[in-house]
């Protein structure tokens, strides 16, 4: 997919707007950290750092299970 930008300002700097289709394409979301690089220093590479967000996504999940279901799978472990 090929999509032509423009930067739009923002405060004192630039903001590349990504539409929601892109983002749903690549299965990230504004909490999703991304890595920027140039590596021929013409180019800019954005790439989501997918494990990390992952990670945090089911440490969270877990955390809600535990708070909601916690005394119930203890009792079923014993």
């Amino acid at each position: 997919m090929t999509v032509t930008k423009k930067l739009t300002k923002h405060g004192n700097s630039y903001a590349l707007v990504i539409e929601r289709p892109i983002l749903e394409l690549l299965g990230i979301d504004g909490d999703t950290l991304l890595q920027i690089s140039t590596p021929d220093g013409v180019s800019i590479v954005i790439t989501p750092l997918k494990a990390k967000n992952e990670k945090r996504r089911f440490s969270s999940a877990l955390k809600k299970i535990n708070k909601k279901y916690g005394r119930t799978l203890k009792r079923l472990a014993e």
